[in-house]
């Protein structure tokens, strides 16, 4: 899909199929603008009969057949005031899904001038392109995904064409995370997954290390090593490495956690727990691969970034860690398991011990860490923990301008209490009360002092059971926006 600046007006735009923004209230002017490619009388009188006044989400459709343009989206975004940029890319999604059968030119016309013409061409431009996504590899006779060749972003001038190259590399990075969750565990198993970031690496020119099971032992991540022993698959730690040309300025760790599959071990999940949706319990891997592609394409300058996952299954058997098993991290920090099915967190002990090894000046981990989270803050807020008031911000900078939604919650350090262990320095799992906070709280254990850190919880977010904002149902690849922007951010704000 090709996304482009058109600055002609739209009786001069030859396309198919165009999307007008209708602000509540502003009918009339869009009305006086429209009248160059249809009878703007006989629409006023048909918008009048469906009661379309340019609410939020509301959405009109009209054939015409006397001009080029054969199909008028009409789409309301709600009150000029309370207009926000999220507010355009759900009705970009909302109008392109409406449109989803049409291979054509496919235009949009927004008020641009509410924002900075820039950002907001880079917001809907994404929007466009994601919300139309489909993951069809697994159909054995899929249907051909019919969507625009072309999508123009009418109005513009061609001073955003710069935000604009910024999307396909991002989009990308949110597609192959899709693709990296929506896999069934058969098809992502541990080895493929450091073969997809092996594949990244070669295409984007990154440094790669992939760490087998006997050089796991060797630096002794006893934690992420006691989780994969139940599995007859191996584990695989994964590390890939940008580097800038020239000095480096900043260097930053991504981490994400990466279980292909989690059954919960010993504590298997049942009930409502959706073991068959266990899958999505990479999500976290998936973000870090995909802004590792995202990024390797975007080459942001000063900034050098580390990808790290420690990917494996968490499964029952004979050789399966047992509740009340105690292991030692890499940095001898021991651990009583006192339930196996927080085991991401133990994967993510020796991911951040490995992390901190690096010196970098800031971590961020993402896991589908803890059901407590999604109670908290639902589908749509992914849950941020930082020991860093700087790094919160810059996160919450971050997300705001790609509309991942991020809320900041405690690190209460009181809440350590329900994870001291008769027997080890510490549980992997507190009281039930404060579960998502706790679980941050236990990762703060193995990050070295003096290094900013933060963790996002996106249980609730990396999946969606039906189509949501620019996300379609299934994988979202939530994450991969607000790291790139986070990364490149602060590589432009050295230059």
């Amino acid at each position: 899909m090709n996304i482009s600046i058109i600055q002609k007006n739209i009786s001069n735009w030859e396309g198919s199929v165009l999307v007008v923004g209708v602000l509540e209230g502003g009918l009339e002017n869009q009305l006086d603008l429209l009248k160059e490619i249809c009878d703007a009388n006989l629409l006023a009188k048909d918008l009048l009969e469906k009661e379309f006044t340019g609410k939020q989400g509301e959405v009109e459709i009209f054939q015409l057949i006397s001009h080029s343009i054969n199909k008028l989206i009409l789409v309301g975004l709600g009150k000029a005031e309370k207009l926000e940029l999220d507010d355009l890319r759900k009705a970009t999604a909302l109008s392109c899904r409406k449109n989803i059968s049409n291979k054509g030119t496919l235009g949009i016309l927004f008020p641009w001038d509410v924002f900075d013409k820039a950002t907001a061409a880079k917001a809907v431009g994404e929007a466009a392109r994601l919300s139309l996504f489909k993951d069809l590899r697994f159909r054995n006779d899929p249907k051909e995904n019919k969507l625009p060749s072309q999508v123009d972003l009418i109005g513009l001038p061609e001073s955003v064409n710069e935000k604009l190259s910024e999307i396909n590399p991002i989009c990308s990075g949110v597609e192959l995370a899709r693709e990296l969750v929506g896999a069934p565990p058969n098809s992502l198993t541990p080895a493929e997954l450091a073969e997809k970031a092996k594949q990244v690496a070669n295409e984007f020119n990154l440094n790669v290390k992939i760490l087998d099971r006997k050089e796991c032992q060797a630096l002794g991540m006893g934690s992420f090593l006691a989780v994969s022993q139940g599995s007859d698959l191996e584990p695989k730690f994964i590390h890939l490495t940008y580097k800038p040309k020239g000095e480096v300025k900043r260097r930053v760790a991504m981490v994400g956690k990466g279980l292909t599959f989690d059954s919960g071990g010993y504590n298997l999940k049942v009930g409502a727990s959706q073991i068959e949706m266990m899958k999505y319990d990479m999500g976290g891997s998936a973000a870090i691969i995909g802004a590792a592609r995202a990024l390797g394409e975007l080459k942001p300058i000063d900034t050098e970034v580390h990808f790290l996952v420690a990917t494996c299954e968490n499964m029952v058997n004979g050789s399966a860690v047992h509740p009340g098993d105690i292991v030692s991290a890499s940095n001898g920090t021991t651990i009583e398991i006192n339930n196996t099915d927080a085991e991401g967190r133990l994967t993510l002990a020796d991911a951040l011990i490995y992390a901190c090894k690096l010196k970098p000046d800031a971590i961020v981990d993402l896991a589908t860490l803890t059901g407590a989270c999604v109670i908290a803050l639902g589908e749509e807020l992914a849950g941020l923990w930082s020991n860093s008031e700087k790094l919160a911000h810059e996160l919450q900078e971050a997300s705001e301008a790609t509309g991942e939604g991020l809320w900041r919650m405690p690190l209460k350090a009181s809440y350590k209490e329900g994870l001291k262990s008769m027997l080890a320095d510490i549980k992997n799992t507190g009281p039930r009360a404060g579960g998502s906070i706790t679980a941050a709280l236990f990762l703060n254990e193995f990050i070295e002092e003096g290094i900013q850190w933060a963790h996002l919880d996106i249980a609730g977010t990396c999946w969606t059971d039906k189509d949501k904002g620019i996300d379609p149902a299934g994988a979202t690849g939530f994450g991969v926006r607000t790291l790139v922007s986070w990364a490149t951010k602060q590589s432009k704000a050295q230059r």
